[in-house]
């Protein structure tokens, strides 16, 4: 007959063993019913116990940090994940979409993923979409290298399709570690798939246009993608006064 809390005693010493290197001795039970009458004995001897030491209890339920998470720096972070295979997009990416700009910029602008150009670049928002961009950018009274521009995934997505929940899931802790790194002030989401990926809203664009988002400390606006404004031209207006409102509260923040 097994005693599960008995059990569970043992199991704990054992992973307290593996974790902080005490010496353990005891005398387990083993578990086939075939010879319940006999003990099993466990002996290690790497190092002498010390049952005055403090222990740290996070330590015990904290993941190890991959190299990537340890990264002081934006060239370092790509270094570390350009080779990327954690999700299907690798498999048919032609180069990986890092990001660009200021590394310490005050303006974060997100996207979806790389388009066609994008992928034989390796840089976000270089075609049609990204001179428009430039546009959007420039009317506002910012340069294109005075932000940094990155998206959602860093990898392209077969026929432009928009990314799948699992593909942004997987690519999210780059973006979130370049956001760290980075220390923007202001986000600027463009589309519905960088807002929804971003800030985990299931919700409209038209719903979320126009409101200010708090994305871990940082003020979030969200507009249209501007290859949406090219297929779309009567939707200028409306990204037009988002992004007005965006530089309005540029300006307030700086100045405090």
């Amino acid at each position: 007959m097994t005693h599960p809390l008995k059990d569970a005693i043992i199991q704990a010493l054992i992973d307290q063993k593996e974790i902080f290197g005490d010496d353990l001795f005891g005398q387990f039970p083993t578990t086939d019913r075939k010879n319940q009458d006999k003990r099993k004995t466990i002996v290690v001897t790497d190092h002498p116990v010390n049952i005055g030491e403090p222990v740290e209890e996070t330590s015990l339920f904290e993941e190890p940090k991959e190299d990537w998470e340890k990264s002081t720096s934006l060239g370092e972070l790509n270094g570390l994940i350009k080779d990327c295979t954690k999700c299907p997009l690798h498999k048919s990416r032609n180069k990986f979409v890092f990001g660009v700009g200021n590394p310490s910029a005050d303006v974060l602008v997100i996207g979806e993923g790389p388009g066609a150009e994008e992928d034989k670049q390796g840089e976000p928002f270089v075609g049609r979409a990204g001179k428009l961009l430039n546009e959007i950018l420039k009317a506002i009274k910012f340069k294109r290298e005075e932000v940094y521009i990155a998206n959602i995934v860093k990898c392209r997505p077969p026929g432009n399709r928009t990314p799948l929940i699992e593909e942004m899931d997987e690519c999210f802790p780059y973006l979130n570690k370049q956001i760290e790194l980075i220390k923007p002030k202001l986000i600027l989401a463009l589309g519905l798939t960088a807002a929804q990926g971003l800030l985990k809203k299931r919700d409209s664009l038209s719903n979320m246009r126009g409101n200010v988002y708090d994305f871990k400390g940082i003020k979030t606006m969200v507009t249209y993608h501007p290859a949406a404004l090219l297929r779309n031209p009567q939707w200028k207006r409306g990204c037009w006064e988002d992004v007005q409102k965006f530089r309005k509260m540029y300006d307030e923040l700086i100045q405090i």
